[in-house]
This record gives structure tokens, C-alpha cells and sequence, in this order.
């Protein structure tokens, strides 16, 4: 590591005001930083803190907490190609060696392709480059479909980065969160191709074997409801022979079955909440709440059972599609959360309250969480506000009396 450092010193004069490259200054600064702990301190007078958590150290914790994710979503994008083409029993590396060819690739692009966005707009506008793109980079492929088009990934990632977050300031200013927006954009640009068969990689040469659907546990869920079908019948037995137990309640726990991916697994989006948690790095509030008016507003459809979907346990919608993973990783996001500890949980409660409610009224668009989380990102702030006017009124009240 010193002879890193001795090498990042000796080039450094060249990036400083009046070096040659002068003007990628921030880009060097980035690399530096992310290498090494920055030794800036104050310049006013006052008390000086020392702490091992800075921005740096939090986004690495965050990236830690996805990797469970990242892990299972590569052995289940090769789990499901093998099903798909009728070799369940494949060989564990072999499902391996598909997932990581087809996942690492889009985190690759995600990464790349941000990243250059980033330093662009950076020796453009002259100012720092911080370590929010780590987890933005990760968290983007994690939301896609194994079989995404690499072309649309970078498309994606360019729009999420422009107009989610340098238009609105760059890091710290974003309103929404840049990795939804860029899910968002895809499935408004693309809806054809991000809702058909890009779930399940079946790969050239390859053909799925008779009766096998890509289908995701929602989309099954909708065509239910317009069919008039039982929504939990039609998970318990979709799948014939080769999908038996494919959406039942202990499998939809797992998360071995179809989907984006990173966010079918329930068990590892709770390992990833865990390391948040116990780290302070997520608030668990957040996610208690998303939870709570999920199965809340659940309870309440069930209680009127207007249609087949109302009638789907409320518990049913806790484990059904990204509702982990979007608690866990995505309505935490420091920047586009509430920040008042009421606050917080107001928010929460709403985005699962309202993820239901476009899932039950809108089967066309099964999968609610993200609409959800990006409509509460732009009521964040008024909830804020009107919180803290709150608690001034409050404590002048008991001030005056």
C-alpha cells in the first residue's frame, strides 16, 4: 500500500491548480479517497470528531449488505435456466458459470457507465466526485432481469444519473432514487421487452421445454384476478411438473423462482436489513413500517374482498416480488427517505400501504413497490416539514403554559 500511496503523491502536483490536468482534479480525488481515508479536517475553530464512519465506510456497508443478494440472484439466474430447459439436476458450478456470465455483465456496464457519467459531469462542473455510485451501480443491476439487453442497462443507468441526479445537483440533491428511476425508465421505454421473457435466461441454442413460462409470482397474480381465478390457488399450482411448489409459500421465502436479480430472496434481503441494522446504516424504522402497512393495507383488502386479490392473505404480500428488497435497500436511501424519526415512519407505512393498493387495483403493473417508493420520495420532504412544524407547536404549547 505505500508504494500505492508514494505513486498517488508523486502524480498529485499534476492534478492541483496550475498542474497540466488541472481539470480532472476531482477524478483523481475520487480514486485517491477511495483508496485511502481522506486527512481533511475542519478549518473553523471548535471541536474536532473522530469517527470510523464516513461516507466512504457507509457505502461499502451498504455494498456489503447487497452481496447476499448478489450471490443468491447469480445462482438462481443459473437455477432457473437449467429449469427452463429441462436439467434441474445440473451441476452447481454449471449454474454458476451462467449466472455470473449473465449478471456480471450488467454490473460491469452499470458501473462503467455511470461511472464515466459521473466524471463527465464532474470535470464539467468542477466539482467532488463522492462514493454514492458505489451502491447506486450495484443496487441497478440487482433490480434487473437476467436477460436484459446490456444496451438498455446503459441507457437506463445514463437517464437515472442525468435526470434523477445531476440535474437535481448530483449526490445529495437527488429527490428519487436514482436506482428506481433507472428500473422506472426501462419498463416505460421498453414495457414489451422488460415484462416478457428476459426473467429467465434460456440462451442461444437452448429451447425451453414444453409448458414453461418466465411468468413472475405478480404476473401470475394478475392474470388470476382478470381471469377470476383464485389468486393462491393459481400460485400453489402453476407450473406443472416442472414448476411444482414454484410459487408456494416456502419457495416465494427462498427465492428460487423468476424475477429480478437481486430481489427474490427474502431470506437474503433480511441478512442484507441485519448488516444495516446492526451497522446504523439503514434505519430500521423504515423498513419495520414498509412491512407494517404492506400487511396493514393486506389485512384491510382482506377484510372488504371486493376481488380475488383483496382475498390473497395479507402475508402473502410481504413475501410476493422486490417488497424485501425495496424496503430493505431502496426506501432506506439517506438522501430520498424522510429524515424525522416520526417522520420515517409515516413514509414507510405509506409506500407499503400504497404498494398494495397499485397492486391490487392495477394488475397491468404487478409489481408496486418501486411506484410506490419513488411517488413517497417526492412527499418525503412535506412529510418532514409538516413533522417539524408539529413538534414546534407542541413544544411551544407546553413552553407557554
Amino acid at each position: 500500500m505505500k508504494f500505492l500511496r508514494d505513486a498517488l503523491d508523486k502524480v498529485k502536483p499534476h492534478f492541483e491548480k496550475g498542474g497540466k490536468w488541472e481539470k480532472f482534479y476531482y477524478i483523481y480525488e475520487a480514486h485517491e479517497t477511495l483508496l485511502f481515508a481522506p486527512n481533511h479536517t475542519t478549518k473553523a475553530n471548535g471541536v474536532q470528531i473522530r469517527d470510523a464512519i464516513d461516507m466512504k465506510r457507509m457505502m461499502m456497508t451498504v455494498i456489503i449488505a447487497m452481496i447476499p443478494c448478489l450471490l443468491f440472484g447469480i445462482y438462481n439466474t443459473g437455477y432457473q435456466h437449467f429449469i427452463a430447459i429441462g436439467q434441474p439436476d445440473a451441476a452447481l458450478a454449471d449454474m454458476l458459470w451462467i449466472g455470473v456470465k449473465q449478471v456480471i455483465p450488467i454490473v460491469v456496464v452499470s458501473y462503467v457507465v455511470g461511472l464515466s457519467v459521473e466524471f463527465t459531469f464532474a470535470t464539467i462542473r468542477r466539482h467532488p466526485i463522492n462514493e454514492g455510485f458505489l451502491v447506486t451501480g450495484m443496487l441497478i443491476p440487482l433490480v434487473m432481469p437476467p436477460d436484459i439487453p446490456l444496451w438498455q442497462v446503459a441507457l437506463a443507468v445514463i437517464f437515472a444519473v442525468i435526470i434523477a441526479k445531476e440535474a437535481f445537483g448530483g449526490t445529495g440533491m437527488n429527490v428519487l432514487n436514482v436506482a428506481l428511476t433507472a428500473r422506472a425508465f426501462l419498463y416505460f421505454a421498453y414495457p414489451s421487452q422488460i415484462s416478457g421473457d428476459v426473467w429467465t435466461y434460456i440462451g442461444e441454442g437452448n429451447e425451453a421445454v414444453a409448458g414453461f413460462s418466465g411468468a413472475t409470482p405478480l404476473s401470475i397474480a394478475g392474470d388470476a384476478v382478470t381471469n377470476g381465478q383464485n389468486v393462491l390457488a393459481s400460485l400453489n399450482t402453476f407450473g406443472g411438473s416442472w414448476g411444482e411448489g414454484l410459487f408456494g409459500f416456502n419457495n416465494l421465502i427462498v427465492g428460487l423462482y423468476p424475477g429480478s436479480i437481486g430481489s427474490t430472496s427474502v431470506i437474503m434481503c433480511l441478512v442484507g436489513a441485519i448488516i444495516l441494522i446492526v451497522t446504523g446504516v439503514g434505519s430500521w424504522k423504515i423498513i419495520t413500517s414498509v412491512f407494517a402497512g404492506t400487511w396493514l393495507m393486506g389485512f384491510i383488502f382482506n377484510l372488504v374482498g371486493a376481488n380475488e386479490y383483496m382475498l390473497m392473505p395479507a402475508h402473502y404480500h410481504l413475501i410476493i416480488g422486490g417488497l424485501a428488497f425495496g424496503a430493505v435497500f431502496m426506501a432506506t436511501d439517506p438522501v430520498s427517505a424522510a429524515h424525522t424519526e416520526t417522520g420515517k415512519w409515516i413514509y414507510g407505512i405509506l409506500i407499503g400501504m400504497l404498494t398494495v393498493l397499485i397492486r391490487v387495483f392495477n394488475p397491468a403493473y404487478p409489481e408496486g413497490i418501486m411506484l410506490a417508493i419513488l411517488l413517497m420520495n417526492v412527499f418525503a420532504p412535506l412529510i418532514d416539514h409538516y413533522v417539524v412544524i408539529s413538534n414546534k407547536k407542541r413544544r411551544l404549547k407546553r413552553a407557554t403554559v
